[in-house]
């Protein structure tokens, strides 16, 4: 009924013939690595949004690490309420939750640690070499591939809960994405020509994004910014800067400390 094609033999047993695509918690855990990322995972097959549903599990003291996927979204987003697509069985579609001891400021920290995770698990679920467009895009040969929402639920001083959310555009075919994205964004599927493995992909990426927040969260940022620094594409470019006081071209010069990009204007 879960979708295994299982072939019996009279007097010999059974037979795993096939898996289905599907991210089910138990195929997921096969290629996971971690402590506690992913120990526990919600799976769906619709919902609004899952960074909504893992908010919800937040408010009810789910544990850290706690991981909620979806095979599709109704109400995906992105920064800004962007909408994102997420059709049916085509991406990876997941939010984890996250307890640092951190204050707010420090928070954007992890949405570039998060996309870095997914820069390497692309490369070991799928061979390709991923970037990150600061703060929060991945992008294969120049084109947007996933995006990282990263919510918090903090008092002024303290953080109690951060949520991660990741979309990833796996195996969606172009023409399902939005016309007006279709020359700026693709799907690993498009560039390989193969279907991606989406629980692998999505348990390497946990994999990363815990062995990354415990470097964080036991050693400090400092150690991650020349990993963050050798993935970023938008280092050396020219980019525009878009704030509330207006918008604004500049170059692209570093990383800060704390993971601001550094711009120099005309």
């Amino acid at each position: 009924a879960d979708g295994y094609v299982i072939e019996a033999v009279t007097r010999r047993g059974y037979r795993l013939v096939s898996r289905p695509d599907r991210l089910y918690p138990w195929e997921i855990d096969r290629h996971l690595d971690t402590g506690f990322v992913g120990k526990t995972i919600h799976y769906h097959e619709y919902v609004g949004s899952t960074n909504d549903e893992a908010k919800q599990l937040v408010r009810s003291g789910a544990p850290e690490g706690t991981v909620v996927v979806a095979e599709g979204q109704v109400k995906g987003r992105g920064r800004r309420g962007r909408s994102w697509a997420s059709p049916f069985g085509a991406g990876v579609w997941s939010s984890t939750i996250l307890r640092p001891k951190i204050s707010p400021y420090d928070a954007p920290k992890m949405a570039l640690l998060s996309a870095l995770a997914v820069v390497y698990g692309i490369k070991e679920a799928t061979g390709l070499e991923a970037e990150i467009k600061w703060p929060n895009d991945v992008l294969v040969d120049g084109r947007k591939v996933a995006g990282i929402l990263v919510e918090m639920d903090a008092e002024i001083e303290t953080v109690r809960a951060i949520v991660v959310g990741i979309g990833i555009n796996a195996n969606v075919p172009e023409e399902a994405l939005p016309a007006d994205a279709r020359t700026s964004a693709t799907s690993l599927n498009a560039v390989t020509g193969a279907k991606v493995d989406r629980a692998r992909l999505l348990g390497r990426i946990l994999t990363h994004l815990e062995r990354l927040y415990v470097r964080w969260m036991t050693s400090g940022f400092d150690g991650i910014l020349p990993e963050l620094r050798e993935k970023t594409a938008t280092l050396g470019r020219q980019v525009r800067v878009v704030e509330a006081r207006g918008e604004w071209e500049a170059k692209a010069l570093d990383l800060a400390p704390d993971g601001a990009l550094i711009v120099e204007d005309a």
